[in-house]
């Protein structure tokens, strides 16, 4: 089984934020697949379907985004330590609506996936990181990214979703270093 874990924080507050990007890809595959994501468990709303042939559990970790970690690990450890998962994010140092492939690496300042690194002990972690541009000088970060997107903004975070979709089959479909080579691009 595949896991695509979307970051985000729960309830209507933060809806549609640019914190929530994960959750917003992970609704935007539950519409492709015809599912709606919303059994409860290990602290996330999950939803278990097939996507070309493979088994996958879509998941919306309901814990706080810095505290995502404990839901992620819970799930890994109820699924018997699974290898095959990705996990969908924001990120500041990208610009709107980019998206980058990662093996590993850092948490790179993000608090969801310093958890996720944390809980998990180990870097090793595929992601895909959907850029949200950084806020004008003296603009307090954590009011940015719960911020909502502008109607320009939006427009190219629509179409950047659909691409994080497509690359996100590509994933399954193939490995990480194809997803790499075909969206990795400014």
């Amino acid at each position: 089984m595949f896991l695509i874990i979307g970051l985000g924080n729960p309830g209507d507050k933060y809806k549609d934020t640019k914190h929530n990007v994960g959750f917003l890809v992970i609704d935007k595959i539950a519409d492709k697949l015809g599912v709606k994501v919303e059994k409860k468990q290990a602290r996330s709303l999950v939803e278990s379907t097939y996507w070309d042939g493979k088994k996958v559990l879509l998941v919306k970790p309901q814990t706080y985004m810095n505290l995502s970690g404990e839901a992620v690990r819970e799930l890994i450890n109820y699924y018997d330590n699974i290898e095959n998962f990705i996990i969908v994010y924001d990120d500041l140092d990208l610009d709107i609506g980019q998206l980058r492939f990662r093996r590993d690496g850092s948490a790179g300042g993000h608090n969801g996936l310093k958890s996720i690194i944390s809980h998990l002990h180990s870097s090793d972690i595929e992601r895909l990181k959907i850029g949200i541009g950084k806020p004008t000088k003296g603009y307090p970060v954590k009011d940015y990214v719960l911020q909502r997107f502008s109607k320009e903004e939006k427009e190219i975070m629509d179409s950047s979703i659909e691409k994080a979709v497509n690359g996100i089959e590509l994933w399954l479909k193939e490995d990480i270093s194809v997803a790499m080579n075909n969206f990795n691009k400014k």
